[in-house]
């Protein structure tokens, strides 16, 4: 695939990965509270947009299921869960099935942690060929110090890491659309 350097609305597919009731306790508040508003945003604009939605969820036994604000976003709209026990989610096979269903070859990336199942996730599916994107501000770590490792990890090895805002208005490309006024009002 042409590595375009922008998202396409037309080329791209969301992930949420591991954004689960035991996990979100351990986090930094301070950046689980930025990427708890960011991946909500993240995922009304999709929709909006019309883009495929990925959840992961990492050994739900332990870990708890996918926290309720997450959920409430996701209400109504369509998505797929996926159980996984990797850390990569392209280390598992009902992932890589959903995600070649959507015929799609941008990623985006959210959720946690950061430097661990985000940077693991996005290392696969560079190598796989795909085009990933990390909004910097709705992925999270235990420790703001490993966040800022796994953007700079993943920034090296050619992800595209941007702030929720750019993404969302990559995929808008042009205001004055409907899908915009919908849009502006989540940023504000």
């Amino acid at each position: 695939m042409e590595n375009s350097r922008v998202l396409n609305r037309e080329q791209a597919v969301l992930v949420v990965i591991d954004v689960q009731e035991r996990l979100v306790a351990a986090i930094d508040q301070a950046l689980y509270e930025r990427a708890r508003r960011n991946v909500g945003i993240a995922i009304e604009a999709v929709d909006i947009l019309g883009l495929p939605i990925l959840v992961t969820e990492q050994y739900p036994k332990g870990l708890g299921r996918t926290v309720a604000h997450v959920l409430a976003a996701l209400a109504g709209k369509q998505y797929e869960l996926i159980e996984k026990i990797a850390f990569s989610c392209a280390r598992e096979e009902r992932f890589l099935s959903a995600l070649t269903k959507t015929g799609r070859g941008q990623v985006i990336l959210t959720g946690m942690e950061c430097h661990v199942c985000v940077y693991q996730t996005a290392l696969d599916l560079l190598n796989a060929g795909f085009e990933v994107f990390v909004p910097e501000d709705a992925v999270s770590s235990r420790h703001p110090s490993d966040h800022q490792g796994g953007i700079a990890a993943m920034r090296d090895a050619g992800v595209r890491v941007v702030p929720t805002e750019t993404a969302v208005f990559q995929l808008l490309k042009a205001a004055g659309t409907p899908e915009f006024k919908k849009i502006s009002s989540l940023l504000r």
